[in-house]
C-alpha cells in the first residue's frame, strides 16, 4: 500500500540541535570555530591551509595544457564489423555520425574518428570526422570509401569537405 511507504533505515536523520548549550556538543559557536571570516555563513576558501603554503603551491608545475586541441571519440572498424554481423548495421546505406550515436558507439560530444582496429568483410560507405590512414585504406581495399566531415562550430556531423 502506498501509505505503507517508509525510507529505509538510516536513510534519512534529524539534524544536530545547535546552539543549545555546551552540554549539547554543539552550543555557543554551534561547531563553526571562533570569530572570523569562516566563521560568517557563504565562506568556502577552497585551498587554503590556515597560512601555510597551500599545496597547489607546493607542488611543481609540470607540462602544458593545450587548450585549442581537437578531442575526438574513437571507433574502430572491427566494432562496426561486429554490428554489421549482428545485423544493427544496414550496409547499403551511408554509416553516418548519427547511425553510430544511435546504436551507442559515439557519444556526440567531440569529434568522430575511426581507427584500423579490427577485420572489415564487405564494402562500407562510411562519414567520420577523421580517420586513421590504416583505416582509410582497410575500407578501401574492402570496396568502399570514407567521407570526411568538416566541423564549424558544433560539434555533431556537418556536411562532407569538397574532394574527400
Amino acid at each position: 500500500m502506498l501509505n505503507h511507504i517508509r525510507d529505509n533505515k538510516g536513510a534519512r536523520h534529524s539534524s544536530k540541535d545547535l546552539g543549545r548549550g555546551i552540554g549539547s556538543g554543539k552550543g555557543k559557536t554551534c561547531g563553526r570555530g571562533g570569530k572570523g571570516q569562516t566563521a560568517r555563513s557563504g565562506v568556502a576558501l577552497n585551498g587554503f591551509e590556515g597560512g601555510q603554503m597551500p599545496l597547489y603551491r607546493r607542488l611543481p608545475k609540470r607540462g602544458f595544457k593545450n587548450y585549442t586541441r581537437k578531442e575526438f571519440e574513437i571507433v574502430n572498424i572491427g566494432a562496426i564489423q561486429s554490428a554489421i554481423d549482428q545485423q544493427k548495421i544496414d550496409v547499403s546505406k551511408q554509416i553516418t555520425c548519427e547511425v553510430l550515436r544511435e546504436l551507442g558507439f559515439y557519444r556526440g560530444k567531440h569529434r568522430l574518428k575511426l581507427l584500423a582496429s579490427g577485420e572489415l568483410k564487405q564494402p562500407l560507405s562510411i562519414e567520420a570526422h577523421a580517420a586513421s590512414q590504416k583505416a582509410i585504406e582497410l575500407v578501401q581495399k574492402a570496396g568502399g570509401s570514407i567521407s570526411i566531415l568538416e566541423l564549424s562550430c558544433s560539434t555533431t556531423c556537418d556536411e562532407p569537405k569538397a574532394g574527400a
